[in-house]
C-alpha cells in the first residue's frame, strides 16, 4: 500500500502548554476554504471541564481510545519525555506502519534511539518556545508562530512524503525550521536551555533571604525559577551528562569572573561586558529574522 497519503488526521497525546499551542497554531494556519486535519487528543489529567475547554480551543475530539489515537496519519507525543518514550512501544503495536510519529520533548537522543530500535517512522520536534506558566490555559498559537523548531530524525523519515508535509505545516504556522541530529540537539539545548533554567533556580535559592530588597532586574533574571519540577524532572533525567558538563564549565567561568572582580580587573571586566553586549545584539537580530 502506498504511504504517499496526506495528513488528514492528527492525534496529540498530552494537551499541555506546548501540545495545545502547537495544535492551535496548526489549526490557525490552514487557509480559508481548505479543510483542516481532524485534531484528536488525550490527556490523562483532564477533568470533564478541561475536556470541554480544549474543544473550544481547537481540539476536534477528545478520546482515550488508543486505537483511534494511534491510527492517525500523524501522532504527536506531547507528554513528558519519559512517558513519550514509553508510549513508543504501544505505538509499535497499535499504529499502522504508515503513521508518522513526532514528539515535542526537550531532549531527543533517547527517544530518537528508541524509535529507531522499534523501526517507527519518527521525527523529533523541539519548538524553542515556552514560558514558566504551564497548562493548556496558557496555550496560544502566538507562542509557536515565529519560533524556531528543531527537527531531529533519520533522513528517510525527514524526507518522506509525510515528513515533508509536516515541515510544510510547521512553516505555514510561521515556524522557522532547523535540522539537527539528536546528540547535537541535546548538547546544544543543555547550553542554551537547560543551563539557564538551573542557573535561575540556583539564583533564586541563593538569594532567597534578600528578595524583599530586589527589583525588576532580579525578577527578569529569576523568571525561569517559576518552572515546575514536574516538567524538568524528565529533561534532567534524559540529558544529565550534557547538563552536568555545562554546569561544570559555567562554574569555572564564574570562578574566573569572581577572581577578576576581586582583583578589580577593569580591563577584563569591560571586555566581558562589551562581548556580552555584542552577543546580546546578535541574539536580538536572530530572533527578529
Amino acid at each position: 500500500m502506498s504511504t504517499r497519503q496526506p495528513i488528514r488526521t492528527v492525534s496529540f497525546i498530552g494537551l499541555g502548554l506546548i501540545g495545545m499551542s502547537l495544535l492551535r497554531a496548526l489549526k490557525a494556519s490552514v487557509p480559508a476554504g481548505k479543510n483542516s486535519p481532524v485534531m484528536s487528543g488525550y490527556d490523562p489529567s483532564f477533568s470533564e471541564s478541561d475536556r470541554e475547554a480544549v474543544l473550544c480551543l481547537g481540539l476536534d475530539r477528545f478520546t482515550d481510545n488508543r486505537n483511534e489515537l494511534f491510527s492517525a496519519d500523524l501522532v504527536v507525543l506531547a507528554a513528558p519525555v519519559e512517558t513519550n518514550i514509553a508510549l513508543l512501544d504501544e505505538l509499535k503495536e497499535l499504529a499502522p506502519k504508515s503513521t508518522l510519529v513526532a514528539d515535542v520533548s526537550s531532549t531527543k537522543t533517547m527517544i530518537c534511539r528508541r524509535a529507531k530500535e522499534l523501526s517507527i517512522p519518527f521525527i523529533g520536534m523541539h519548538p524553542m518556545a515556552g514560558k514558566e506558566q504551564q497548562g493548556y490555559r496558557e496555550s496560544s498559537e502566538e507562542l509557536i508562530r515565529g519560533s524556531r523548531v528543531i527537527l531531529c530524525g533519520e533522513p528517510d523519515d525527514l524526507n518522506s512524503f509525510r515528513g515533508t508535509l509536516l515541515r510544510e505545516m510547521l512553516e505555514a504556522a510561521g515556524c522557522r525550521i532547523s535540522l539537527m541530529d539528536a546528540e547535537e540537539h541535546d548538547r546544544v539545548t543543555a547550553c542554551i536551555s537547560h543551563l539557564p533554567q538551573l542557573v535561575s533556580t540556583a539564583l533564586m535559592t541563593r538569594c532567597a533571604g534578600a528578595l524583599e530588597s530586589s527589583g525588576p532586574g532580579f525578577l527578569s533574571m529569576a523568571r525561569l525559577a517559576a518552572s515546575p519540577w514536574s516538567i524538568w524532572r524528565d529533561i534532567i533525567s534524559t540529558n544529565s551528562g550534557n547538563i552536568a558538563d555545562e554546569l561544570e564549565r559555567f562554574s569555572l567561568e564564574l570562578k574566573e569572573l569572581a577572581d577578576e572582580v576581586r582583583r578589580n580587573d577593569r580591563k577584563k571586566l569591560e571586555g566581558r561586558f562589551n562581548e556580552a553586549n555584542r552577543q546580546h545584539t546578535l541574539l536580538k537580530e536572530m530572533n527578529r529574522k
